[in-house]
């Protein structure tokens, strides 16, 4: 009975550890969509949260408070998506870094704008207010919550899967014009 217990034991331990690596290593679309909901995740509620308390706390606008948010998230979601959602081994890590800068600041842009819009587009509407007992602070993580997911999707993910983390026909142009202001991409990844 114990050596059965073993055996039961170490099959469980066995698809464990095949369900672990896949989700870890596996490039495909559902495991690659998968480790970037979770990279989204973590970083858009430490986004989120830093943005709300800039708004609530520090009474900064809509719009700051989302640049701020989004400034803190960005960075660290760059660094996880790096090697961990996309496993980029073969891009260089500054034109990585120059594309990523590029789609974070469409992003920044989205979400900013998109919150500023949709917070002052629902403030005022009395039917909400009526309906549910919601502060403006409330209206403002709804909305948010609202672009935050809407950008990280349609703009986010699918750029940073098939253009940032990936070797490019532009690449080679990002690094000659790194190259001229004295950013070398060198061999190194």
């Amino acid at each position: 009975m114990d050596s059965n217990n073993k055996v039961q034991k170490t099959v469980a331990g066995t698809r464990l550890s095949k369900i672990k690596d896949k989700v870890l290593h596996n490039d495909g679309f559902f495991y690659t969509l998968l480790r970037s909901s979770v990279s989204s995740q973590l970083c858009g509620w430490i986004d989120t949260l830093t943005a709300f308390f800039a708004f609530a706390l520090f009474r900064l606008t809509p719009f700051l408070s989302t640049a701020i948010g989004a400034f803190i998230g960005g960075i660290l979601n760059c660094v996880i998506n790096y090697r961990f959602t996309f496993h980029a081994y073969g891009v260089n890590w500054r034109i990585a870094l120059t594309k990523f800068i590029f789609v974070w600041a469409g992003s920044l842009l989205l979400n900013s704008f998109g919150t500023q819009i949709v917070y002052y587009l629902v403030r005022d509407w009395s039917w909400l207010q009526e309906f549910a007992v919601v502060s403006k602070d409330g209206i403002f993580l709804a909305a948010r919550l609202f672009v935050a997911l809407t950008v990280s999707v349609c703009w986010n993910f699918l750029l940073q899967r098939n253009f940032v983390f990936r070797i490019t026909p532009v690449d080679k142009y990002i690094g000659i014009v790194l190259a001229k202001i004295g950013i070398g991409t060198g061999t190194s990844k």
